[in-house]
């Protein structure tokens, strides 16, 4: 496991900071984390703002 940092790209905002295998099981994490079920869960809105995993180790 990795750690990764979820931000928005349009603004750089931080949603998420924790331990993932990879960048999509790191979105789905945040997801879940917020209630949804996975990423495709979220609002439109949400996914609009364009979230990027990056790793950070």
């Amino acid at each position: 496991m990795s750690i990764f940092q979820i931000k928005q790209k349009t603004n750089g905002a931080v949603l998420w900071t924790g331990s993932a295998t990879d960048a999509v099981s790191a979105l789905d994490a945040m997801a879940r984390e917020a209630g949804y079920a996975d990423f495709a869960a979220l609002p439109e809105t949400i996914r609009a703002t364009s979230p990027e995993a990056s790793r950070l180790d």
